[in-house]
């Protein structure tokens, strides 16, 4: 697994237990091929404009993805893995692509479902347009 090429690996998290489970095997990989992990966390909703305060639910929505990639970077710390993280707002499944894209991540791993309220017969929504969407290639964790 060493040599394989794989050197960032990009983890989409929202607090789920499956994206904790996406994180151990993403921790797991990066392990034998020694690579560094990213850990993101998209907030559904459109950036805040310089001029906007942020309201009471985004602010409970923000504390919590600081916590759950508060947790992610200790978790791969114990393990002797690199971990940086990102927060970022928009269209959870598109932000994912477009950010491991930007940044040449060579392996996505995600969780097969996350915490959203709409889902699909056997996929998240989010990790369904991951999957399809994605030009970089994704590992799907159940």
């Amino acid at each position: 697994m060493a040599g394989n090429g794989i050197k960032k690996i990009l983890v989409p998290l929202d607090g789920s237990k499956n994206s904790i489970r996406g994180l151990d095997n993403a921790i797991n990989l990066a392990r034998q091929a020694r690579a560094t992990i990213t850990g993101i966390y998209v907030l559904p909703r459109a950036p805040i404009r310089t001029y906007r305060v942020i309201q009471y639910p985004e602010k409970e929505l923000l504390k919590d993805a600081e916590k759950n990639m508060e947790y992610a970077k200790k978790h791969a710390a114990q393990r002797g893995i690199m971990f940086e993280r990102k927060i970022a707002f928009g269209d959870p499944g598109h932000t994912i692509t477009e950010f491991a894209k930007s940044r040449k991540f060579d392996l996505i791993v995600i969780g097969a479902r996350g915490r959203s309220a709409l889902k699909e017969i056997f996929l998240g929504s989010v990790s369904h347009y991951v999957v399809h969407k994605s030009g970089v290639p994704v590992l799907l964790v159940k």
